[in-house]
């Protein structure tokens, strides 16, 4: 039996294919058995095996068994909770010590405020008997008697004399200003002006108040009349 499919309309035979192994044939001299449905079939599995060549896969990796994961998880538990313990324990040394840290300062603190208090009261304790040495020697001025008012003028300028060195003792010295000296508004203040015509313009005419400095710095400006000409 021959089966026949569906030709175009070109009436012109088609060329046989160069190569006949790979073609089925489908002419039958022996009556089919069952179907054409199963003849078809039992053919393309026949050429399918023949063409088809086997192909080959690398081995792949097996799935790890329960128990080897079972075993990593474990592992990992344990790595943590060590690590866990360490940092806890680090926490604790921190903790202790910032509180040392703390009460370190506080006593740092405390010691120098003690230190400074003590050494501002030193420091009183030095100028108030410097002020007493004056203070004795004015009631001894007091209870003097004098001849005449330039005795008793000698006797104020001692006492003056000796409470500027005990000035001088505690860092504190006069500034050098004079009558006649050029005004300087760093260290000076001018109260008012005045018109002298034996002084420069711009010189201090009259000092009201005498300046001073302290270890070197201002502690007090000289209040000053100036001359205006």
């Amino acid at each position: 039996m021959t089966i026949e499919f569906p030709k175009p309309h070109d009436t012109k035979p088609a060329a046989p294919p160069a190569d006949s192994e790979d073609l089925v044939d489908l002419n039958l001299d022996e009556p089919l058995e069952g179907d054409l449905q199963t003849v078809a079939d039992e053919v393309a599995s026949e050429y399918h095996t023949q063409v088809v060549p086997e192909m080959e896969f690398p081995d792949l990796p097996q799935p790890t068994g329960e128990g080897e994961v079972k075993v990593d998880l474990e592992s990992a538990l344990v790595e943590a909770e060590h690590q866990m313990e360490d940092l806890l324990r680090r926490e604790v040394e921190l903790l202790d010590q910032q509180r040392r840290l703390a009460a370190d300062f506080n006593n740092f603190r405390n010691r120098a405020q003690r230190d400074i208090a003590l050494a501002v009261e030193q420091a009183e304790r030095k100028i108030l008997l410097e002020m007493l040495a004056v203070l004795d020697n004015f009631d001894r001025g007091l209870s003097a008697t004098y001849q005449d008012v330039e005795s008793f003028r000698g006797g104020v300028d001692l006492i003056r004399k000796q409470f500027l060195e005990a000035l001088r003792r505690v860092n504190v010295e006069q500034l050098p200003l004079q009558v006649g000296d050029p005004f300087d508004a760093l260290n000076a203040e001018a109260l008012t002006t005045f018109t002298d015509p034996n002084l420069p313009d711009g010189a201090v005419a009259a000092i009201y108040e005498r300046g001073f400095n302290l270890k070197g710095q201002l502690l007090r400006a000289a209040r000053v009349v100036v001359n205006r000409l």
